[in-house]
């Protein structure tokens, strides 16, 4: 594809192209639908098929939801829960300290309270204990009367931890979405659609997408066996906003069964904690995956990174209205705290890599031992940001046996699967715990081990980017001209092709040869600028996040006489029942005022 506006390397060093998209195509895809034209264009580029545009549109849980039991073992398994919960047998949940963890365990512990168990959830210390399940957890779980422990969003590879808790008598079932290796640990079910046998297709959930994979399941089972008779079903569709949000956040691809999740459980938030969190971080109904990903979704991790794990899990499960707003004003403030301790460390790892020439190896590695081993994930996102590659923070701390060891967050890029780097570390002997996703992942390492470690983790990267090309591409999805932005487009292109999120980003808007009116910087990293086209129609507020410093940011602030092209998000802000459209910038380049341009933008 040529590129667009002439873009060749813009100052992200990024080459920007449009997909060719058939006119025709796009005027047929407008009459069979009724689409304006932007929506058409919009799902022809984007790959969708002229005969699942209708089904794209507007997806329902009806004709859409798949089958539960086309994933491994979810026959036997639901049967088994169907039995549990009618013998009222003593079940508990281990759930993972993240977002994903706090929704799973919300979502299980209002499904078994439907029926009358009281199923309690123990969600380990971020700092102390570490990621996934342990002995001592399982120990405390035992002993206070479980028989059946259930493993949400963890566990797959837990295959020492689990033993240790069969041979102390518990049941256990895995219900996971992490990357799974040939053998799988001696559970009595693993439920986990990345399992290797495992051909649903169903790959992209996140755990509480599992999870009510998993209520559904049981639910069926349970109307099979007629327990139903004289009770009534579970509200299933009531708990979609919990699952919408952990989806959300998990970052998994906002695609297919996703989607579909992720769009009805925003549609109508019924959760009494969800509601409480959005009046505390002024979050006006509806919510959208922005405000899940960025404005609730941290605040609930934020408990589990200052000794408070389990603030989320119960947030999410109280219907009591009082509850929820103490809770949720308890994780406002750790999320404050979270923040001032973040900047510190950010600083401090830059500090490091610009000192050792780091940014120069295949990925990123920094660590300390004054670091808070809650925020390393945080901070290694910040890193790749920043330098485009891979990167890790080390934090250390003392195990619950008192042993140093080292923790470790990983965050990638596109074509590198940092998880699998470390698994494959791990079967190596070189460190103790190691998994995740392809784009991000955790592991533990004894401190004399790190050194081959890290060697380890160079020439493991270093080949997988030896087959990941160097000529970045950026596609667009439309270009217009300022005075073409408009709230009703905005809306437009959010009610027909939202919710975004991973592999369905939100669209990328080229706004070509704009004058920049003013710009200044917002806090201590946001540059704000205001923009009209060259020849002076229309005006429009856009936002740098995390700009300043950068060669976006310098060129925005220093040289913001001469046209440019901005790329980017359109938002509509609302701000005391007042809307504006504005842009997210997420690159520019430089332009040359002229007809040419004008008329690519028209």
């Amino acid at each position: 594809m040529s590129s667009i506006l002439d873009v060749e390397q813009s100052l992200m060093l990024s080459r920007w192209v449009m997909p060719g998209v058939d006119i025709n195509t796009i005027e047929k895809v407008m009459r069979r639908h009724d689409l304006p034209e932007v929506i058409a264009r919009l799902l022809i580029g984007r790959g969708v098929p002229e005969e699942e545009i209708e089904n794209f549109l507007n997806p329902t849980l009806k004709n859409d939801f798949p089958d539960p039991f086309s994933m491994v073992g979810m026959e036997d398994m639901a049967s088994y829960m169907a039995q549990a919960i009618t013998d009222k047998r003593s079940i508990a949940v281990f759930g993972d300290f993240d977002v994903d963890g706090a929704t799973s365990s919300a979502l299980l512990h209002r499904f078994f309270k439907h029926f009358g168990l009281d199923v309690p959830f123990y969600i380990p210390d971020r700092l102390s204990e570490g990621y996934g399940p342990n002995l001592e957890a399982l120990k405390k779980l035992k002993s206070d009367g479980a028989e059946i422990v259930i493993m949400v969003d963890c566990g797959t590879t837990a295959f020492e931890t689990v033993q240790q808790g069969r041979d102390l008598g518990l049941e256990i079932i895995i219900l996971d979405h992490h990357e799974a290796e040939e053998k799988l640990p001696n559970a009595n079910h693993v439920i986990n659609p990345k399992r290797k046998d495992d051909n649903s297709g169903l790959d992209m959930l996140a755990a509480v997408g599992v999870g009510f994979m998993t209520c559904v399941g049981i639910n069926n089972k349970l109307r099979e066996q007629g327990y139903y008779k004289d009770a009534a079903e579970p509200p299933l569709k009531d708990w979609l906003d919990i699952v919408a949000l952990g989806t959300v956040c998990d970052m998994v691809p906002l695609t297919d069964v996703n989607r579909l999740l992720v769009r009805s459980g925003l549609t109508d938030v019924q959760n009494t904690g969800i509601k409480a969190l959005m009046d505390v971080a002024g979050i006006e109904p509806p919510m959208n995956t922005y405000a899940c990903g960025f404005v609730l979704g941290p605040r609930i991790n934020a408990g589990s990174r200052v000794h408070q794990a389990d603030l989320g899990s119960r947030l999410l499960s109280t219907n009591d209205a009082e509850e929820a707003k103490n809770i949720a004003w308890t994780l406002n403030d750790c999320n404050d705290k979270r923040k001032a301790i973040q900047e510190t460390m950010e600083r401090e790892a830059i500090e490091q890599v610009e000192a050792q020439g780091l940014d120069q190896s295949a990925v990123i590695i920094v660590g300390d031992e004054s670091w808070h081993a809650g925020l390393s994930g945080l901070v290694a996102g910040r890193l790749k940001e920043k330098y485009n590659k891979p990167a890790i923070v080390v934090t250390y701390a003392a195990n619950m046996d008192g042993v140093v060891e080292g923790r470790g967050s990983g965050r990638s890029v596109p074509g590198i699967h940092i998880a699998q780097a470390f698994i494959d570390a791990r079967n190596e002997g070189l460190i103790e715990k190691g998994g995740g996703h392809a784009m991000a992942g955790g592991f533990t390492v004894a401190p004399d081990k790190l050194s081959a470690f890290q060697e380890f983790l160079q020439t493991h990267i270093a080949k997988q980017a030896e087959d990941v090309s160097g000529n970045v591409e950026t596609t667009i999805d439309a270009m217009m001209m300022v005075q073409g932005v408009q709230i009703d487009y905005i809306r437009l292109i959010q009610d027909h092709v939202g919710p975004f999120g991973q592999e369905h980003p939100e669209p990328l808007v080229a706004l070509g040869n704009v004058r920049i009116q003013s710009a200044d910087v917002v806090g201590s990293a946001h540059i704000r600028v205001m923009v009209s086209d060259w020849e002076g129609g229309g005006r429009l507020k856009a936002m740098a996040f995390r700009a300043v410093g950068t060669p976006l940011g310098d060129a925005l602030l220093k040289q913001g006489r001469q046209p440019f092209h901005l790329l980017g998000h359109l938002k509509i802000n609302s701000w005391q029942g007042r809307e504006t459209p504005e842009m997210h910038i997420k690159d520019a380049a430089f332009a040359v005022a002229g007809e040419e341009v004008q008329k690519q933008t028209a």
